[in-house]
């Protein structure tokens, strides 16, 4: 008895891609996740006595989730607080030639359980972006992600 093999052609799923009103091509969640895992720094924006403050910080993406560390202050205030955060990273090539942008908006929150902490505090690796006491751990949990990225060449 002989077996039959049997061949199939496996045809790609035509894969659209979505431009903004700027041309810029607009990233997928999954894509966008995996631009911010790439990059070491992100900035983080909060509101601080009715000011805006957008600060660099090195951050770790976990499932949906970012964390940073930090230290007291207004971060960790807004944190406890539950207010709404953003986060943002990106690249760019000085030629123009490539880049992108994701970014979170959400709202923060302590990470208070130790086994957590150090799960992500050894992910994040020992130096941050600026030196000094950064004992807190903040985690971003995100209700919009979006992403943009300079067209590729067509």
């Amino acid at each position: 008895m002989s077996e039959s093999v049997q061949s199939h052609s496996v045809v790609a799923p035509e894969t659209t891609v979505h431009t903004d009103h700027a041309g810029m091509d607009i990233l997928p969640y999954e894509a966008c996740l995996e631009r911010l895992a790439s990059v070491p720094v992100g900035r983080v924006g909060f509101v601080a006595a009715g000011e805006v403050e957008v600060l660099p910080v090195n951050h770790v993406v976990d499932g949906p989730n970012v964390a940073f560390r930090t230290g007291i202050g207004s971060k960790l205030s807004g944190a406890c607080l539950g207010f709404p955060i953003t986060f943002e990273a990106d690249t760019y090539d000085a030629s123009g030639t490539s880049g992108w942008s994701v970014v979170i908006h959400g709202t923060a929150e302590v990470v208070e359980d130790d086994a957590e902490a150090r799960r992500l505090s050894d992910a994040l690796g020992p130096r941050g972006w600026k030196g000094g006491d950064r004992p807190y751990l903040i985690r971003i949990r995100p209700f919009s992600v979006t992403g943009r990225q300079l067209p590729a060449s067509r």
